[in-house]
């Protein structure tokens, strides 16, 4: 574990043909929290500043963010970072599922979001037992130093139904081998809050048919220990369940990956911890 007074990057700004990809639930602001409560937006703001500030990651996808907390990402990231993605809810207002990303480096050609639903084109649409509306948000850049092409998803499954995240999980594989078939050569990633842990059949569905990967394995080198990645402002624990994933398509490779678990004087900036990876296409060199 960091404790850091000044935040050194986990990985920070790289270089290509290489891409900097992160995955984070900040946690939804939350009204009426106690002011020496761990999950307040007020003391968590400055420390999310910090590392996103640190990181500058190429890719960001972020969950949880309500609008005034992904205008903060956004300010926080800096002025060359773009941002797509809306409220979850039918009117487009409510968490967001946000993909942010650096315009020094990719060119944004297409976007859409789409509801973990029966009726995906229905914003707000709910089925299989979602509690509430549930997404997933896509992005399509062209890499303007490497001339390849990339693709990346995030998304946040529901929290209480087993059917929702299974449902939600083939939706998933779904989208990317769609897109992987229409664009073999490009870099895809996924991003995202699963909420199921990698002995789980969601996570069995997402990587055991070829078309996704799980970055943590993939890598070359690991950074860091296995942390659990929702710590919920508790002790650290190795080993302990792995529900935010950077899932990686099959022109992919992992170079580095880490789950960041920097601490400022013991303070969390959410209750989840962010995993970073630094990826790039298998023929770039």
């Amino acid at each position: 574990m960091t404790d850091a007074a000044s935040t050194a990057p986990m990985i920070g700004p790289v270089s290509a043909p290489d891409l900097h990809v992160m995955t984070y639930n900040i946690r939804r602001r939350i009204a009426h929290v106690m002011r020496t409560h761990p999950d307040r937006w007020a003391t968590r703001k400055p420390l999310l500043r910090r590392i996103l500030e640190s990181e500058q990651p190429t890719i960001l996808g972020v969950q949880e963010a309500l609008a005034d907390q992904a205008a903060f990402v956004a300010e926080s990231l800096g002025p060359d970072f773009g941002g797509v993605g809306r409220g979850r809810n039918a009117n487009g207002r409510g968490e967001r599922s946000i993909i942010f990303f650096d315009r020094r480096r990719l060119r944004l050609t297409a976007t859409n979001q789409l509801a973990l639903s029966d009726t995906p084109d229905k914003p707000g649409s709910r089925s299989w037992g979602n509690s509430v509306p549930r997404v997933v948000v896509s992005a399509e850049f062209d890499d303007l130093a490497t001339g390849g092409r990339v693709i990346a998803f995030t998304t946040h499954f529901d929290h209480k139904s087993p059917r929702a995240r299974w449902r939600s999980a083939q939706m998933i594989v779904k989208l990317v081998a769609e897109a992987q078939a229409a664009n073999p050569d490009a870099v895809v990633v996924v991003t995202g809050d699963v909420n199921a842990d990698v002995n789980s059949a969601v996570y069995r569905h997402l990587t055991e048919d070829g078309v996704l990967r799980d970055s943590w394995h993939a890598a070359e080198h690991r950074l860091t220990p296995q942390w659990g990645t929702f710590s919920n402002y508790l002790p650290l624990k190795a080993g302990g369940k792995r529900i935010d994933l950077i899932l990686v398509g099959t022109n992919v490779e992992v170079e580095r990956t880490g789950i960041n678990v920097v601490r400022f004087d013991g303070a969390a900036a959410s209750d989840h911890d962010p995993v970073q990876a630094v990826v790039r296409a298998i023929h770039a060199r």
